[in-house]
């Protein structure tokens, strides 16, 4: 690096690790990117912050984005992840915001770049067969295994957050169940921000409840000192958010299921089943609580993925 942006750069990072005090690992990362940009204004004839412009900016991201081929069509440098993109750019932004708050350059090339998004991830979704698989594995004469078997089918029969389960008390679900007065609709959950929504439960998910109340708390409850907690573990205290996936990733194993299995690819798997069943999304949506219809949409793009293989593996045209 030479000249004026060399200094504008060790002068920022200098500031960064000084009087910002950011970590060394971020810091790196930082002087690495910018030595990058500068190297590349510099090709271009750009010595001086304020001969950059918001196109340079923007070309620079781009062509980390894409990589450079040499002419034989090799790699000089591979594409980055937009993630690494992303934070280049960055890193681009706030040292020409730092060069117009030094009087080194008179106005801010980066400020109307902005960093890619990042590349849509569709949930893993488990597929019905591997759900069922998943749900048969406990062991329905053992305490444990009841409170297991109601614990995932209510996660995956009611699309629930781990979170949301974990913090259900017995009363919550006294009235689903219908003990000596009329049964609730569903089951009032409390979600994101405090927002309660009514969800429904269906029967398996129900029976194992009902087991799980009249076979295993009753004995679980007396080894703790009385909480109200639905989901109690082996000591007889609240099942904790920990717990609840460790018994989900035992469960996983033990059915044989050799992908990544979270609460939330239950949650997943609730939501993409109803779609290929053939449920509005606007209902989904208000079935897991998302606050926007656009966190619900990623999960039609799974049914759509979904489609295409069924297409291509099945139809004598396809290829």
């Amino acid at each position: 690096m030479t000249g004026t942006l060399e200094r504008l750069t060790q002068t920022y990072l200098d500031h960064l690790g000084v009087e910002r005090g950011v970590s060394p690992h971020t810091l790196s990362a930082y002087r690495r990117d910018l030595r990058r940009y500068v190297g590349w204004l510099a090709a271009q004839g750009v010595l001086d912050p304020a001969e950059a412009t918001p196109a340079m900016v923007q070309d620079f991201a781009m062509t980390l984005a894409e990589g450079v081929r040499a002419p034989d069509g090799a790699w000089v440098r591979a594409p980055l992840a937009s993630s690494s993109v992303a934070r280049a750019v960055v890193a681009v932004r706030n040292l020409h915001r730092f060069a117009v708050t030094e009087g080194v350059a008179g106005s801010d090339p980066g400020q109307t770049v902005h960093p890619p998004k990042p590349p849509l991830r569709l949930p893993k979704a488990l597929t019905v067969a591997q759900v069922q698989d998943l749900l048969a594995v406990p062991a329905i004469d053992t305490e444990l295994g009841l409170r297991d078997a109601a614990l995932l089918e209510l996660l995956y029969g009611a699309g629930l957050r781990i979170s949301e389960v974990v913090t259900l008390d017995v009363d919550d679900v006294t009235r689903l169940l219908g003990s000596g007065e009329d049964p609730a609709p569903g089951l009032r959950v409390l979600g994101k921000g405090r927002k309660e929504r009514v969800v429904p439960v269906g029967s398996y998910a129900r029976a194992a409840l009902e087991a799980y109340l009249v076979r295993s708390r009753p004995q679980l409850a007396p080894r703790g000192s009385g909480t109200p907690a639905l989901f109690l573990n082996a000591r007889g205290g609240r099942l904790s958010r920990q717990s609840a996936w460790t018994i989900l990733q035992t469960t996983a194993q033990r059915a044989g299921i050799e992908t990544s299995v979270s609460p939330h690819t239950l949650r997943h798997s609730f939501a993409t089943h109803l779609l290929d069943g053939g449920a509005d999304v606007r209902v989904v949506q208000e079935l897991l609580g998302h606050a926007s219809v656009t966190s619900t949409q990623i999960y039609t793009l799974v049914t759509v993925e979904h489609l295409r293989e069924v297409y291509l593996t099945s139809h004598p045209r396809a290829y």
